[in-house]
């Protein structure tokens, strides 16, 4: 889509999340359009998938940093070089502090239903195994305004799957991952049409024109 709203991705490896993304906004079904990829890793998947459709990259690594106040600030000058409305975690494995610019404006997506299976460490098949190894009889995925924790912050979508006999790691990551797909851009959606409002750490839903 030509226009929208101004939304930058912070990736670390594959990007399969970004380029769900990308497919809907070039769809016409996102009411926003990737304007700018910030990689924690130079070597990230993501970077090419998003080379590809012609959208700027950066690359900031926080080993080239002295602390987390300076990697995080030289990833906000990056998406503030592209007026990044809203940002989009998608595997971003490292703690950004959320400068008070982009208060309300940064979104994460986790493969579990917070506030269980997250925080520092709990990612990829790590997530999914500390759900088997505790019997869960549902897992699922959670969309959330991020905060200075790690999978910490007021919950806007959630969708569940069953977990199935004889899952693994993989195999429920796969049914997650499905839902993942649906539950990033009604987010999104949702952020660029106005309809989401926190009260007392809670997010509402407003009504939208249809409603």
């Amino acid at each position: 889509m030509a226009d929208g709203l101004r939304l930058g991705v912070l990736i670390s490896g594959g990007g399969r999340s970004l380029q769900n993304v990308i497919d809907l906004s070039e769809a016409g079904r996102l009411k926003a359009r990737v304007v700018k990829v910030v990689s924690s890793r130079s070597n990230a998947y993501g970077l090419e998938r998003a080379r590809r459709h012609d959208i700027p990259t950066a690359v900031v690594r926080r080993k080239d940093f002295p602390d987390s106040e300076a990697f995080s600030a030289a990833i906000t000058g990056e998406l503030e070089a592209e007026d990044v409305e809203l940002v989009a975690m998608a595997g971003f494995l490292c703690l950004y502090r959320i400068p008070d610019r982009y208060a309300g404006r940064i979104v994460n997506i986790h493969p579990a239903l917070l506030p269980g299976f997250g925080g520092k460490g709990f990612y990829g098949d790590r997530v999914h195994e500390a759900v088997l190894g505790a019997g869960c009889k549902v897992s699922g995925c959670t969309v959330h305004f991020a905060d200075n924790e790690y999978d910490h912050g007021p919950i806007i979508v959630q969708k569940a799957v069953p977990v199935e006999e004889g899952d693994d790691a993989h195999s429920l990551a796969a049914r997650i991952f499905e839902k993942e797909k649906e539950a990033y851009p009604e987010a999104i959606n949702l952020f660029a049409e106005r309809r989401l409002r926190i009260v007392e750490g809670t997010v509402e839903v407003l009504p939208g024109p249809q409603d």
